[in-house]
């Protein structure tokens, strides 16, 4: 039986690493909660007592973690864990990071002779629970084949985009136009509210027309609209601000190294930062509706 480490339980993790339980993998975990790893226990999980722990044995190694910093903070340096991954293996690291940062950690992995392919992912945390997340894979053609069969278990969507690093790339480039799409619908709906419309219906109309978007169908900005939204319970849970704030930061880092010019991920990041500064950084990034409509 294939031995699976899986570091990294939040919203998105977690549900990630049931679905591997679900399909049968043996699968030992480790995260800084006690609760989250409790959680994975009793979906029948083994609990590891260290990051380092967790991947003693294993064939393939999975993160999903919060930012960059993390990452190489959990793979590189003396108390890294690549020196404890058996030579062979293989690591899926599905956080979204910077480019450079998955190209530096897969090149430090290689040196010890461990595969790693950047897969980040879309689709939510909605789409974690289900098992039918999009991966956008950068690495070796090689390691996504032998990965395929572990992705397929949390995931509906598998596309390889290029080498070491482009995953990120891809996904960055995804997040900025979802980060700009959500803004502006919530605008829209604010403008339609202000004269008297009904958001749900103005949002019905939107979704079989030219506005048509995940903001509008999936996770609608506008409480009351979707009752499953995050917008429905209090921009509670989903996909943070923050973190939308985060890669819309990283994109534009991934626009100054190549001299591309994105004025409308600029702006979309200036609005997610104020959102931020209005102290809803922990909502779903939905919540940046109420920039323009506080009371939604």
């Amino acid at each position: 039986m294939t031995r699976i480490a899986f570091i990294g339980l939040g919203n998105m993790g977690g549900p990630m690493a049931a679905n591997l339980l679900k399909a049968g993998f043996e699968v030992q975990v480790f995260d800084l909660s006690v609760a989250a790893v409790g959680s994975a226990v009793a979906a029948g999980a083994h609990a590891a007592a260290s990051a380092t722990a967790a991947v003693a044995g294993a064939q393939i190694v999975i993160s999903m973690l919060p930012a960059s910093r993390h990452v190489e903070g959990l793979y590189l340096g003396d108390t890294g864990i690549l020196a404890a991954i058996e030579p062979g293996a293989l690591v899926i690291d599905c956080s979204t990071i910077a480019p450079a940062s998955a190209q530096k950690v897969a090149a430090a992995a290689a040196e010890r002779g461990v595969a790693m392919i950047d897969a980040p992912v879309s689709g939510g945390t909605a789409g974690a629970a289900a098992g039918t997340l999009t991966f956008i894979v950068g690495g070796d053609v090689d390691a996504l084949e032998r990965a395929r069969p572990i992705l397929q278990a949390m995931g509906k969507n598998i596309f390889h985009v290029g080498a070491s690093g482009a995953g990120q790339v891809a996904k960055l480039c995804n997040n900025m136009a979802l980060g700009v799409i959500m803004a502006v619908t919530g605008e829209a709906l604010a403008l339609g509210v202000a004269h008297g419309l009904d958001a749900k219906v103005l949002s019905q109309m939107m979704a079989v027309s030219t506005s048509r978007s995940w903001a509008t169908e999936v996770c609608n900005p506008w409480p009351g609209v979707l009752e499953n939204s995050p917008a429905s319970r209090g921009y509670s849970g989903g996909f943070g601000n923050d973190l939308m704030l985060k890669d819309l930061g990283l994109a534009a880092e991934a626009a100054m190294g190549v001299g591309a010019s994105i004025p409308l991920g600029e702006l979309a990041r200036n609005l997610y930062a104020m959102n931020s500064r209005a102290g809803h950084g922990g909502l779903d990034f939905s919540s940046v509706v109420k920039l323009v409509a506080p009371d939604a």
